[in-house]
């Protein structure tokens, strides 16, 4: 073969540094806009991106050569500078270390899809801790209990 061809999908969930909800709702689309951008700079597709005040969740169609860390690592970094860089809020701004990955088929977006658009009325009944233990769970990842972020809501 002379060309690469994938379909690789990717849900990423991440958090705001210190269990807190610091992310303000009325910017949040903006955020989630920016973080399609670094996404797209990078070669990657964005499918969506989304999540409420103390956590975000994007599902991204991956092209092999580009890593989910490396990924992960510059939409962190980047993302954490704009929001900084808007002054939003008092204190510097910084997502917690550490993230989760997990992979879908392509028959399985719409759905992972329909989830991340929802996120803020999933989370009227469940914690970020609850769905996070939940994702780990479901796809048999071992975890420290002490690791897992309890974040206020």
């Amino acid at each position: 073969m002379t060309a690469t061809y994938s379909q690789i999908f990717i849900h990423v969930v991440f958090s705001v540094k210190n269990k807190k909800s610091l992310l303000p709702p009325e910017n949040l689309e903006e955020v989630f806009e920016y973080i399609s951008g670094i996404i797209r700079k990078k070669g990657q597709k964005p499918v969506i991106v989304g999540g409420v005040q103390n956590h975000v969740h994007v599902l991204i169609g991956m092209k092999p050569g580009v890593t989910v860390s490396a990924l992960v690592r510059d939409i962190k970094n980047n993302s954490a500078n704009f929001i900084n860089q808007k002054d939003w809020i008092r204190e510097k701004f910084s997502w917690q270390n550490g993230f989760g990955a997990f992979s879908y088929g392509s028959s399985q977006v719409e759905k992972v899809y329909e989830y991340i658009k929802n996120q803020a009325q999933y989370h009227k009944t469940k914690t970020f801790r609850e769905e996070y233990v939940l994702f780990l769970e479901r796809y048999n990842v071992e975890y420290q209990e002490k690791e897992i972020p309890v974040l206020s809501e």
